[in-house]
Protein backbone atom coordinates (compact mmCIF):
# COMPACT_ATOMS: atom_id res chain seq x y z
CA UNK A 1 0.00 0.00 0.00
CA UNK A 2 3.11 2.61 0.83
CA UNK A 3 4.31 1.84 -2.82
CA UNK A 4 1.02 2.18 -4.20
CA UNK A 5 0.60 5.65 -2.52
CA UNK A 6 3.96 6.96 -3.11
CA UNK A 7 3.89 5.65 -7.24
CA UNK A 8 0.38 7.41 -7.16
CA UNK A 9 2.39 10.74 -5.62
CA UNK A 10 4.73 10.39 -8.36
CA UNK A 11 2.41 10.30 -11.11
CA UNK A 12 0.41 13.25 -9.66
CA UNK A 13 3.76 15.59 -9.15
CA UNK A 14 4.73 14.70 -12.51
CA UNK A 15 1.57 15.67 -14.41
CA UNK A 16 0.78 18.49 -11.86
CA UNK A 17 4.21 19.64 -12.93
CA UNK A 18 3.64 19.46 -16.84
CA UNK A 19 0.07 21.21 -16.52
CA UNK A 20 1.31 24.07 -14.76
CA UNK A 21 4.16 24.52 -17.16
CA UNK A 22 1.75 24.00 -20.46
CA UNK A 23 -1.08 26.53 -19.10
CA UNK A 24 1.66 28.97 -18.10
CA UNK A 25 3.77 28.89 -21.62
CA UNK A 26 -0.10 29.41 -23.01
CA UNK A 27 -0.49 32.36 -21.13
CA UNK A 28 2.89 33.69 -21.50
CA UNK A 29 2.57 33.46 -25.28
CA UNK A 30 -1.12 34.91 -25.26
CA UNK A 31 -0.26 37.93 -23.57
CA UNK A 32 2.65 39.08 -26.04
CA UNK A 33 0.69 38.19 -29.21
CA UNK A 34 -2.05 40.55 -27.13
CA UNK A 35 0.27 43.38 -26.80
CA UNK A 36 1.41 43.22 -30.34
CA UNK A 37 -2.28 43.33 -31.82
CA UNK A 38 -3.21 45.74 -29.33
CA UNK A 39 0.19 47.77 -30.52
CA UNK A 40 -0.78 47.11 -34.47
CA UNK A 41 -4.48 48.47 -33.57
CA UNK A 42 -3.40 51.77 -32.39
CA UNK A 43 -1.26 52.01 -35.30
CA UNK A 44 -3.78 51.29 -37.69
CA UNK A 45 -6.57 53.24 -35.88
CA UNK A 46 -4.01 56.56 -36.35
CA UNK A 47 -3.51 55.41 -39.68
CA UNK A 48 -7.11 55.54 -40.45
CA UNK A 49 -8.63 58.36 -38.59
CA UNK A 50 -10.13 56.05 -35.65
CA UNK A 51 -10.00 57.73 -32.88
CA UNK A 52 -12.37 55.28 -31.34
CA UNK A 53 -10.48 52.17 -31.99
CA UNK A 54 -7.32 54.22 -31.16
CA UNK A 55 -8.41 54.82 -27.87
CA UNK A 56 -9.72 51.39 -26.93
CA UNK A 57 -6.81 49.61 -28.83
CA UNK A 58 -4.52 52.28 -26.43
CA UNK A 59 -6.21 51.16 -23.05
CA UNK A 60 -6.50 47.33 -23.66
CA UNK A 61 -2.83 47.69 -24.62
CA UNK A 62 -2.01 49.60 -21.36
CA UNK A 63 -4.27 47.12 -19.51
CA UNK A 64 -2.39 43.90 -20.84
CA UNK A 65 1.27 45.36 -20.69
CA UNK A 66 0.57 46.10 -16.70
CA UNK A 67 0.25 42.33 -16.42
CA UNK A 68 4.00 41.78 -15.81
CA UNK A 69 4.85 37.91 -16.95
CA UNK A 70 8.64 38.02 -16.97
CA UNK A 71 8.81 35.78 -14.18
CA UNK A 72 7.05 33.32 -16.79
CA UNK A 73 10.31 31.95 -18.89
CA UNK A 74 11.97 31.57 -15.07
CA UNK A 75 9.49 29.63 -13.68
CA UNK A 76 8.62 27.14 -16.54
CA UNK A 77 12.51 26.46 -16.28
CA UNK A 78 12.23 25.68 -12.71
CA UNK A 79 9.21 23.82 -13.12
CA UNK A 80 10.50 21.37 -16.38
CA UNK A 81 13.81 20.65 -13.88
CA UNK A 82 11.31 19.16 -11.03
CA UNK A 83 9.63 17.11 -13.93
CA UNK A 84 12.31 15.73 -15.72
CA UNK A 85 14.47 14.92 -12.16
CA UNK A 86 10.93 13.30 -10.82
CA UNK A 87 10.28 12.47 -14.53
CA UNK A 88 13.55 10.13 -14.77
CA UNK A 89 12.17 8.39 -12.12
CA UNK A 90 9.24 6.86 -13.60
CA UNK A 91 11.07 6.16 -16.33
CA UNK A 92 13.41 3.41 -14.06
CA UNK A 93 9.80 2.06 -12.51
CA UNK A 94 8.18 1.90 -15.93
CA UNK A 95 11.33 1.09 -18.16
CA UNK A 96 11.17 3.98 -20.72
CA UNK A 97 14.49 5.26 -20.46
CA UNK A 98 16.36 4.95 -23.42
CA UNK A 99 19.38 1.59 -23.40
CA UNK A 100 21.21 0.42 -25.48
CA UNK A 101 21.04 -3.00 -25.31
CA UNK A 102 21.56 -4.83 -28.36
CA UNK A 103 25.26 -6.27 -26.88
CA UNK A 104 23.25 -7.34 -24.06
CA UNK A 105 20.53 -9.43 -25.56
CA UNK A 106 23.19 -11.59 -27.61
CA UNK A 107 24.86 -12.37 -24.96
CA UNK A 108 24.22 -15.85 -23.03
CA UNK A 109 21.79 -16.15 -19.83
CA UNK A 110 24.96 -15.98 -17.17
CA UNK A 111 26.19 -13.01 -18.91
CA UNK A 112 23.70 -11.28 -19.91
CA UNK A 113 22.05 -11.74 -15.56
CA UNK A 114 25.41 -10.59 -14.78
CA UNK A 115 25.88 -7.31 -16.99
CA UNK A 116 22.05 -6.54 -15.98
CA UNK A 117 22.86 -6.90 -12.33
CA UNK A 118 26.17 -4.71 -13.03
CA UNK A 119 23.91 -2.14 -15.15
CA UNK A 120 21.19 -1.48 -12.04
CA UNK A 121 24.00 -1.32 -9.61
CA UNK A 122 25.88 0.89 -11.33
CA UNK A 123 22.46 3.21 -11.65
CA UNK A 124 22.16 2.79 -7.88
CA UNK A 125 26.10 3.71 -7.29
CA UNK A 126 25.32 7.12 -9.66
CA UNK A 127 22.21 8.08 -8.47
CA UNK A 128 23.03 8.07 -4.36
CA UNK A 129 25.97 9.92 -5.33
CA UNK A 130 24.10 12.23 -7.29
CA UNK A 131 21.86 12.44 -3.50
CA UNK A 132 25.05 13.08 -1.89
CA UNK A 133 26.23 15.82 -3.58
CA UNK A 134 23.08 17.31 -4.35
CA UNK A 135 22.69 17.75 -1.03
CA UNK A 136 25.47 19.14 0.22
CA UNK A 137 25.46 21.86 -2.70
CA UNK A 138 21.77 22.69 -1.30
CA UNK A 139 22.99 23.12 1.84
CA UNK A 140 25.80 25.54 0.76
CA UNK A 141 23.23 27.18 -1.55
CA UNK A 142 21.04 27.69 1.58
CA UNK A 143 23.47 29.18 3.40
CA UNK A 144 24.21 31.80 0.63
CA UNK A 145 20.58 33.18 0.91
CA UNK A 146 20.83 33.12 -3.05
CA UNK A 147 17.79 33.91 -4.72
CA UNK A 148 16.50 33.62 -8.35
CA UNK A 149 16.47 36.90 -10.60
CA UNK A 150 12.79 37.11 -11.73
CA UNK A 151 10.90 35.11 -8.77
CA UNK A 152 13.19 36.05 -5.96
CA UNK A 153 12.42 32.61 -5.12
CA UNK A 154 15.27 30.71 -2.68
CA UNK A 155 17.75 29.38 -4.79
CA UNK A 156 18.08 26.36 -2.81
CA UNK A 157 13.65 25.36 -3.26
CA UNK A 158 15.34 25.26 -6.84
CA UNK A 159 17.72 22.94 -6.59
CA UNK A 160 16.09 20.59 -4.00
CA UNK A 161 14.94 18.80 -7.01
CA UNK A 162 18.36 17.43 -7.51
CA UNK A 163 18.81 16.11 -4.37
CA UNK A 164 14.82 14.86 -4.24
CA UNK A 165 14.58 13.62 -7.74
CA UNK A 166 17.95 11.53 -7.39
CA UNK A 167 16.66 9.79 -4.26
CA UNK A 168 13.45 8.76 -6.05
CA UNK A 169 15.51 7.53 -9.15
CA UNK A 170 18.02 5.53 -6.33
CA UNK A 171 15.15 4.04 -4.83
CA UNK A 172 13.01 3.06 -8.11
CA UNK A 173 16.73 1.58 -9.14
CA UNK A 174 16.72 -0.27 -5.90
CA UNK A 175 13.49 -1.78 -6.75
CA UNK A 176 14.11 -2.89 -10.15
CA UNK A 177 17.36 -4.69 -8.97
CA UNK A 178 14.91 -6.65 -6.39
CA UNK A 179 12.39 -7.31 -8.54
CA UNK A 180 15.07 -8.97 -10.96
CA UNK A 181 16.98 -10.68 -8.62
CA UNK A 182 13.72 -12.15 -7.46
CA UNK A 183 11.45 -12.95 -10.72
CA UNK A 184 14.59 -12.52 -13.40
CA UNK A 185 11.80 -9.69 -15.13
CA UNK A 186 13.08 -5.97 -16.06
CA UNK A 187 10.65 -3.02 -16.32
CA UNK A 188 9.61 -2.25 -20.15
CA UNK A 189 7.64 -0.01 -21.67
CA UNK A 190 5.04 -1.89 -23.88
CA UNK A 191 2.94 -0.37 -26.16
CA UNK A 192 0.33 -3.01 -25.66
CA UNK A 193 -0.34 -1.14 -22.22
CA UNK A 194 -1.30 2.14 -23.55
CA UNK A 195 -4.96 2.40 -23.81
CA UNK A 196 -6.68 2.26 -26.73
CA UNK A 197 -3.39 1.24 -28.70
CA UNK A 198 -4.15 -2.67 -29.03
CA UNK A 199 -8.05 -1.22 -30.50
CA UNK A 200 -6.44 0.86 -33.37
CA UNK A 201 -3.87 -1.78 -34.08
CA UNK A 202 -6.80 -4.28 -34.03
CA UNK A 203 -9.22 -2.10 -36.12
CA UNK A 204 -6.12 -1.40 -38.77
CA UNK A 205 -5.67 -5.54 -39.06
CA UNK A 206 -9.28 -5.76 -39.91
CA UNK A 207 -9.13 -2.75 -42.16
CA UNK A 208 -6.02 -4.64 -43.70
CA UNK A 209 -8.01 -7.53 -44.44
CA UNK A 210 -11.04 -6.36 -45.29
Amino acid sequence: MPLRILDRLEEILIITLMALAVVLIFVAVLHRFSIGVAADLVGYGRAHDMPVLTDWARSAFRTINSLRLTWAQEACIFLFVWMAKFGAAYGVRTGIHVGVDVLVERLAPGPRHVMTIIAMAGGILFTAILVWIGTDFVWHVKLGGQTTPDLELPSWIVYLAVPLGSALMCFRFVQALIKYLKTGEIAHHDHGAVEGLDDEADDLSKGGHA
